[in-house]
């Protein structure tokens, strides 16, 4: 069966401000960002291995989201990146922890006509390898990725009767049931890491360590030096603009997988994190890679241990140190600059022998999650195009 086609225009609800993109220009910049207030929502928000991240916001005040008016999304809204890392998508749940959000000029949002489609099922599509690859056919920046919101609104989408688009959305979502129960159990495992890091280096208090008596004294055998004598981060890779989807060679962002490529850049395991966009998000690599030109990676490792190293980025709040007011980028001249607190080499590697072992774990967590989301994705386009039922 072949299901009718729409555009993604003709999905919006008929409220205004349905189909729009985030506040242009200097209506949002860091300066505008407070401590509490409304989330302001960003690419580290739309992840791949969930609808949506409800954390790790910046806010502005009530009264700069009611200037916003416009940029504004609620529970039930579809965001999708307009410049950074392209084919990111995300829907705000029900039972969300705020009231309402703000764009943030990196993002579009979508407010679908519940009486001709399901949000969810509209999310779906825009999961979808062929629409994530289509959207970043359209990539019309020659610096950061971007397309905007011409290319969002004559977007073809098929679109079955809303019966049989919830059938669709609850046969797709067993699948991503079992991927988000995985991400859960990952967590668990990554926090004993951090809380193990955070315990023996940022409180100071691994065994035997004797805490000096002078206030901004280190213990004997610690030491403070910048970070390029610790570690030693370098851009990532432009991606050509052929071969990219021919190989298994994971392409990542610092908010996760961005497609696939037929080369590896950097061998694994191994560190990115954000340069352009999704800053102060620190991820660990298992296998070869091709870091993208958005991230920071970490080439040398020459003071500490990969994992090590890895908690170390993270307990540096990154993000603070984004140069810029339209869209913070992060230097690394600046970050390699930082003062931090290393440790003697002994209890870096008791940490490592540690973390190895609960990273092996995750390790097989994540091909157990990767494993069901190419079932998902194999089985998803068969349903939308009616060749399956659900």
């Amino acid at each position: 069966m072949n299901w009718p086609m729409s555009t993604i225009d003709a999905l919006k609800a008929k409220e205004r401000y349905s189909l729009i993109g985030g506040p242009f220009g200097s209506n949002l910049t860091t300066r505008d960002y407070v401590e509490d207030g409304v989330p302001v929502i960003r690419g580290a928000n739309l992840p791949d291995d969930r609808t949506f991240h409800d954390d790790d916001f910046v806010f502005v005040s009530e009264e700069k989201a009611d200037q916003l008016s416009s940029n504004l999304a609620f529970a039930g809204d579809l965001i999708i990146t307009q410049r950074g890392t392209l084919g990111q998508v995300g829907i705000i749940p029900q039972g969300c922890r705020y009231e309402r959000y703000v764009l943030s000029q990196s993002q579009m949002k979508l407010k679908v006509d519940a009486d001709i489609a399901d949000s969810t099922y509209v999310y779906y599509f825009f999961r979808q390898p062929e629409t994530v690859q289509y959207i970043r056919n359209f990539d019309s920046s020659s610096g950061v990725p971007h397309i905007n919101l011409g290319v969002l609104k004559a977007m073809r989408i098929p679109l079955p009767p809303l019966a049989s688009q919830r059938r669709i959305v609850k046969t797709v979502s067993a699948y991503d049931d079992l991927i988000d129960n995985n991400r859960r159990r990952i967590k668990l495992l990554e926090d004993s890491v951090r809380l193990l890091f955070d315990e023996w280096f940022v409180r100071q208090r691994y065994p035997g360590t004797v805490p000096s008596n002078e206030p901004r004294m280190l213990p004997k055998g610690w030491r403070r030096m910048p970070l390029e004598d610790v570690l030693w981060l370098q851009r990532g890779f432009d991606l050509p603009s052929q071969d990219r989807e021919d190989g298994a060679v994971p392409i990542h962002a610092a908010s996760g997988i961005n497609g696939y490529h037929n080369v590896a850049k950097v061998q694994g395991p191994g560190i990115v994190t954000g340069r352009a966009g999704s800053l102060g998000q620190v991820r660990f690599v298992h296998e070869d890679f091709w870091p993208l030109n958005t991230t920071l990676w970490v080439k040398e490792f020459r003071a500490a241990p990969v994992r090590f190293s890895l908690h170390l980025l993270r307990s540096m709040d990154l993000e603070r140190y984004g140069q810029g007011a339209t869209m913070p980028m992060l230097d690394r001249k600046v970050v390699h600059q930082v003062q931090v607190v290393v440790p003697p080499e002994s209890a870096m590697q008791e940490f490592e022998t540690f973390a190895s072992d609960v990273y092996d774990q995750i390790k097989t967590l994540q091909a157990a999650s990767e494993k069901l989301r190419t079932a998902r994705n194999l089985l998803l386009p068969r349903l939308m195009s009616g060749e399956l039922t659900g």
